[in-house]
């Protein structure tokens, strides 16, 4: 495992065996703003791994304090993989596995998990 790189909002950071962590504080129910906050932390900022071939999983939970935002969660999903395509994998026909969740937590902010995927 390896320290966190952060800039602004976000910071990532590789969990072994392939999966990269990514946190994202705050959140806004305007989906369209995760796809470039994402995608200039992963080009100007980041050095982990760099984008692979093969099937991938990825879990994306959404914390919320209080009532949960009005948002899409399938849209909030469509945008993140948008920001990370072409640095973890090249293409998000590569997700073999998906699972967006909501739920009450201590802090306002989105986990994403991105791994190898590996059936059963």
């Amino acid at each position: 495992m390896t320290g966190w790189t952060t800039a602004g909002k976000v910071r990532a950071r590789e969990t072994g065996g392939g999966s990269v962590e990514i946190l994202i504080d705050g959140l806004t129910t305007q989906t369209k703003y995760y796809k470039p906050l994402v995608y200039e932390f992963f080009r100007k900022e980041w050095r982990g791994a760099r984008a692979a071939w093969g099937d991938f999983s990825v879990e994306i939970v959404m914390e919320h304090v209080g009532e949960p935002p009005w948002m899409d969660l399938d849209n909030l999903a469509k945008a993140l993989l948008d920001a990370i395509k072409g640095y973890l994998f090249h293409d998000d026909s590569q997700v073999a596995r998906l699972l967006v969740e909501r739920r009450p937590g201590d802090r306002e902010q989105i986990h994403i998990r991105v791994s190898p995927y590996r059936p059963g």
